[in-house]
């Protein structure tokens, strides 16, 4: 299980190839939240989204023999295109299987980063039937997008830095938001807030219809979404949580919160207008939830904008919809 001292481990292991992110702060924002609300923007990351973390963190970690016969990953775009990075810059070869409704963007980047990709339909094909068959074909090692321990240690540091950064604002107490899907990211970040800053308490934010998180930390058991597509918050969407990731939410995690695509994309029109930064609506939900979902949040929030790999038709959308 994935600990305090493997997120401090991946962070040496990360060295000087991650973006220690910001922390950004608009008066504008704060006014509509009626609270204050720094934002970390993961968006900013390499690859657009924090998955580049932790499938550094993974690929680093394998013996030097098996790392060079490549790696596979599963993916709707984010955790693919960290994986085709981390691969290349280490190279090795890498097969991304992924949805053929996948967003166009993400499809051209993990390409451009030096991957192959193989398409599967959601509905209709078992991308694990997939992946395990060419993975056995071709001696790759799996690396999972969030129900990994070395995967949950590389998404850890970036909890390490809003320790740190916290410090520096002098905020001694916040809610901390996290874009949630299987349960990786919020996981990480949980573990390395609960060793460095007790006082920071990650919830997980997700999208209405796919808020599997929340319906399992209320329920205490792992529930299932019903369907696993149909929602401009790919990014995250999973079928539930995962069965490592779930424990450490359900021991460190607050709450979660459920926003919908319309406050997921007024949060991309505002992030952009007043922060200058772009973030996919997946990534916009923890924005989403501090501003328009206070109710049980407290003074101060820290909101993660975990991505910014958007369409650009979608981003037009919000812009047209929520950007005046």
């Amino acid at each position: 299980m994935t600990d305090i001292a493997m997120i401090e481990a991946a962070r040496k292991r990360l060295g000087g190839n991650i973006r220690r992110t910001p922390l950004l702060s608009s008066p504008f924002l704060d006014e509509i939240a009626g609270r204050r609300i720094f934002v970390k923007p993961e968006c900013l990351q390499h690859t657009g989204s924090f998955k580049f973390r932790g499938a550094w963190s993974a690929i680093s970690a394998l013996e030097p023999q098996v790392r060079a016969k490549g790696v596979i990953a599963f993916s709707s775009g984010n955790h693919a295109q960290g994986v085709a990075l981390a691969a290349r810059m280490h190279g090795i070869p890498s097969v991304i299987v992924m949805p053929s409704d996948a967003p166009r963007i993400k499809i051209e980047n993990t390409r451009a980063y030096g991957a192959e990709v193989v398409f599967y339909d959601r509905a209709s094909e078992d991308r694990d039937a997939i992946g395990d068959r060419l993975s056995e074909e071709r001696e790759l090692t799996l690396i999972k997008p969030f129900d990994e321990p070395l995967v949950i240690a590389g998404q850890g540091t970036a909890g390490l830095e809003i320790a740190e950064q916290a410090e520096e604002q002098g905020i001694g107490s916040a809610d901390v938001l996290v874009p949630t899907g299987g349960g990786g990211f919020i996981s990480g970040v949980a573990l390395a807030l609960a060793a460095k800053a007790s006082r920071l308490r990650a919830c997980p934010c997700e999208p209405q219809g796919f808020d599997d998180v929340t319906r399992s930390l209320a329920s205490g058991r792992i529930e299932r979404n019903a369907s696993v597509s149909g929602s401009l918050c790919d990014a995250i969407i999973t079928p539930q949580p995962g069965n490592i990731t779930f424990p450490i939410m359900a021991r460190l995690c607050g709450p979660g919160i459920v926003v919908s695509e319309d406050e997921a994309l007024r949060a991309v029109a505002l992030a952009f207008n007043r922060l200058k930064i772009v973030i996919e609506p997946g990534g916009a939900v923890a924005l989403a939830a501090a501003l328009f979902h206070g109710e049980t949040l407290g003074d101060t929030v820290i909101a993660v904008a975990s991505g910014g790999n958007i369409d650009p038709d979608i981003f037009r959308i919000a812009l047209d919809r929520f950007g005046h």
